[in-house]
């Protein structure tokens, strides 16, 4: 359904810019028949104006520039969605880091990457997409980069199904002062959907939008 939605907003867009061009185009020829009928049909007792002339002649020339314009704007946006097309595709078989806090349960493990400011302590909660609250914990946290793996296993002893979860984090500092911890996902990039404005990758059932992206790895 996006994508019958994306390629009929994508042909509205295509035919109002060629009916535009079109219509910029009619109204150059009508300035340019204007132009010659008035010219040729000038009182030899009441020539035209030489400064009419010349301003008729620079808008003459405008509206040209500004068909030009238009073809080369046109020209360098396909251009653009063509490079950005074919780098997103190269991310597929890569391994990816990435701003988030949704990583996929798969093999008995769903790993976090974080980052906290200062030293502290750090209380965590894992939901699946529903929201529904799963297992919570807390651990200490060293100043910088760590990893915060998830075994699956649930406050009610049960082991969760693979698929996607997500982490909420709350954090204080070693004199109690709250602090922000970020945290990343990383995994194997499957495919990449194209139909939006901005590609976005897929990792497991993760969508990873590409400005989000902070590592790629073979």
């Amino acid at each position: 359904m996006t994508t019958v939605s994306n390629a009929t907003a994508s042909t509205a867009k295509t035919t109002s810019a060629t009916d535009s061009k079109a219509r910029i185009a009619d109204n150059f020829d009508q300035f340019l028949q204007l132009l010659t009928t008035q010219l040729k049909n000038q009182s030899p007792l009441d020539p035209l104006d030489t400064n009419q002339f010349t301003q008729q002649l620079v808008q003459f020339a405008s509206v040209e520039q500004q068909i030009k314009t238009n073809d080369n704007l046109a020209a360098l946006l396909v251009s653009n969605k063509t490079a950005t097309l074919t780098n997103a595709l190269s991310f597929v078989g890569s391994r990816v880091t990435a701003d988030g806090t949704t990583s996929a349960l798969k093999d008995g493990k769903a790993t976090w990457q974080i980052n906290a400011p200062r030293a502290g302590t750090m209380a965590y909660v894992v939901t699946d997409k529903s929201g529904n609250q799963l297992f919570s914990g807390t651990r200490t946290v060293t100043a910088g980069d760590q990893t915060l793996i998830w075994d699956g296993r649930m406050s009610n002893g049960q082991t969760a199904p693979a698929g996607d979860y997500t982490i909420t984090v709350a954090a204080k500092d070693a004199n109690g002062q709250s602090m922000t911890v970020k945290s990343e996902v990383s995994g194997t990039v499957e495919s990449v959907d194209v139909t939006g404005s901005e590609p976005v990758l897929k990792i497991g059932g993760v969508l990873i939008p590409m400005s989000k992206v902070k590592s790629v790895a073979r």
